[in-house]
């Protein structure tokens, strides 16, 4: 009879401590580990961290033992040992079988495993998949060149923009393909929200010595929307100390931010000049050409999976372009709408038959209102900032004009009394509405960048 494999015997052993110990701790501690075999044909359970390897033989590896030996019946043995010791060991590393012969999971979750916070990739994020134009040329070299572990990079590299227009595929790109080039290299990627998440859960376990260790190890940390960390002074604490320690070993961060650097007030002082000091890589809006040249690459996919080759008719296509300016996400939702509800026959829809499918589905469409909220809420979105800044006290200019266009838009889209949208927008009395409104009619015909603002708005708006 055939050998048991041991990835199979791993697997079902994993399943059993999953459920033991709970995802978070399996998670943080085992679905980085992984099997790797010795040429004396010795087994061995390595660990992605010395802590990672502590942690496991003083709260698992009694359970473990007991799970592999009812899973393999030839009685093979299994001993634990950190990554950095196989590596290093003579004996134990000489001709290592690779992970993925022993262990055999999916490549992807294989390298997104390999620090306690790091999170899977999406395999549709890659280079090939991303759409390039003038708005977004240059940040797409640089996340090249930073995936090439090219000499001479920039540090950190912070790419910023409003939502929707590609930052998070961006950072995905960069990660899958800096460890498909360098497999051995440790990188991490992460959202801002769990960076805080797994912060909290390692002061709460007193396991920071380990969440350090983890992410200090990084040969490439990657944190996506970092502006959510501020105003989290202990986790901007952390994250300045773990930016400086990667900084100065010559490791390589990259951030992603809805702003740049500087406009990113509510984050540290310290940090922030960090931030600014290193390489700021804009991702704009798409103009037309690249919202039409990113339907058709997603077409080209939703086409693969439906049936059908051909394109949208070009009034279809150039509807889709020109009425999701702000957003490209909401431009994609939109036509998985139309292929989902369509199938192949969206090819042949008209004009109006795609309107009549997408209205249901559209903000601002003749069956809804729009109000002083989703006016704060596009506003908000279309110049980079929380819907809470537009009706706080706040008057810098970054915020302030945005305010004034939002209760422009206000007077012009809803029937609200000019001392209701002051209500609306934090307490302001009428007077300070009215200013707006005229100050903003007087700048449109002189300011083409805000009238373009407005534009978009309105049309986002279903005005």
């Amino acid at each position: 009879m055939a050998q048991t494999p041991p990835a199979t015997i791993w697997h079902r052993a994993s399943d059993v401590l999953r459920t033991e110990i709970g995802d978070d701790a399996f998670g943080s501690w085992l679905a980085p580990a992984a099997l790797r075999a010795a040429m004396d044909g010795r087994l061995w359970l390595v660990t992605h961290t010395g802590v990672a390897r502590d942690w496991v033989r003083r709260n698992a590896w009694r359970r473990i033992d007991e799970l592999w030996s009812r899973y393999d019946p030839d009685g093979r043995p299994l001993g634990l040992i950190s990554r950095l010791e196989f590596e290093g060991d003579a004996e134990t590393a000489q001709a290592p079988a690779p992970v993925d012969e022993i262990a055999a999971p999916a490549p992807a979750a294989l390298d997104s495993a390999r620090a306690r916070s790091a999170m899977p990739l999406k395999a549709c994020f890659s280079f090939d998949t991303f759409v390039t134009g003038p708005s977004n040329e240059f940040a797409c070299a640089m996340a090249r060149r930073v995936a090439s572990w090219a000499d001479g990079h920039f540090n950190p590299v912070v790419f910023h923009g409003p939502y929707g227009f590609g930052k998070t595929h961006l950072l995905q790109a960069l990660a899958a393909e800096a460890m498909r080039t360098a497999p051995r290299r440790k990188v991490v990627y992460l959202t801002a929200e769990r960076f805080m998440s797994s912060f909290v859960r390692a002061l709460m376990e007193r396991q920071m010595a380990a969440f350090k260790d983890e992410l200090r190890s990084a040969d490439l940390l990657l944190i996506d929307d970092i502006q959510f960390i501020g105003g989290k002074q202990s986790t901007q604490e952390e994250l300045f100390h773990t930016l400086a320690s990667l900084m100065e070993n010559d490791r390589r961060v990259v951030f992603s931010a809805d702003r740049p650097a500087a406009a990113l007030t509510e984050l540290d002082g310290r940090l922030r000049s960090h931030l600014s000091a290193g390489l700021l890589c804009a991702v704009e809006p798409a103009d037309r050409a690249l919202r039409l040249g990113i339907l058709d690459r997603k077409l080209q996919i939703l086409g693969g999976h439906h049936g059908f080759t051909a394109a949208l008719r070009p009034e279809v296509m150039a509807f889709l372009a020109d009425r999701f300016v702000d957003s490209v996400r909401e431009m994609e939702g939109a036509l998985n709408i139309l292929i989902a509800q369509a199938g192949a026959e969206a090819i042949s829809l008209n004009l109006d038959a795609a309107q009549r499918l997408l209205r249901p589905h559209l903000r601002g469409g003749p069956e809804k209102r729009v109000t002083v909220d989703d006016i704060q809420k596009a506003a908000a979105e279309h110049f980079g900032l929380k819907q809470a800044d537009l009706i706080s006290e706040r008057r810098t200019r970054a915020v302030a004009r945005p305010r004034q266009a939002a209760m422009w838009l206000a007077k012009q889209l809803t029937t609200r009394s000019l001392p209701d949208i002051g209500r609306r927008f934090g307490g302001r009395d009428h007077t300070t509405v009215l200013h707006a409104v005229r100050r903003i009619d007087e700048l449109r015909a002189a300011d083409a960048q805000l009238a373009r603002d407005l534009e978009a708005l309105l049309r986002k708006l279903g005005a």
